[in-house]
Formats: structure tokens, sequence, C-alpha cells
């Protein structure tokens, strides 16, 4: 019987700061979408997360993953982005595969 597929939650700020980083991050004025790959039964497979920045009192820059009304068209259209990057790495890992 084949393993089951069990997503992993988004990496930890933890994870972040241990090293670990994604491997493409997309902005649109402030949101981001950082795709993240993983591995797992000798499969790679991707999750993205989205954040929206903005800067507090004291000037310093911080994250958030609540998003307004404006921020919706642009969190769908780095969800789009997103997923054409993930589908063409995953077709580039695949012929790889074969020419290897």
């Amino acid at each position: 019987m084949p393993a089951k597929y069990v997503p992993s939650a988004p990496p930890s700020r933890n994870a972040q700061s241990s090293g670990a980083a994604p491997v493409k991050t997309l902005r649109l004025g402030r949101i981001k979408a950082a795709i993240w790959e993983n591995n797992a039964d000798q499969r790679t497979f991707y999750n993205v997360t989205f954040a929206r920045t903005y800067m507090d009192e004291e000037k310093k820059f911080h994250d958030s993953d609540s998003f307004g009304r404006d921020d919706l068209l642009l969190l769908g259209k780095l969800a789009d982005q997103a997923h054409s990057f993930i589908f063409e790495r995953m077709a580039g890992q695949r012929g790889d595969e074969h020419n290897g």
C-alpha cells in the first residue's frame, strides 16, 4: 500500500532562522509569497506561505498573515505566480531525471 501523503506544517520561525530558506520569494508591493521545497519518501513537494509586510511605530518591519480587502487581488496574483513557478520547477526536475 503506498504511503499516505501528509502535508507538512509551514516552516516555523525557528526553521527560518536556523538556515532553512525558501527556494523562491515572490513580491508584489507589501505582499510576499515564500515557496518552500520539502522532501519526504523520496519525493519533492512544495508549500507556500503568504505574508503582508508592515512597519510599526518604531520603524521596524514585521510580517503578518492577515490581509485586508485591498490585499486580496495581489494575494491571488502571487498565488498564481507561485503555482506557475512550482509547476515549472517540477517539470524541470522530471526532465533532469529522464536526461540523467
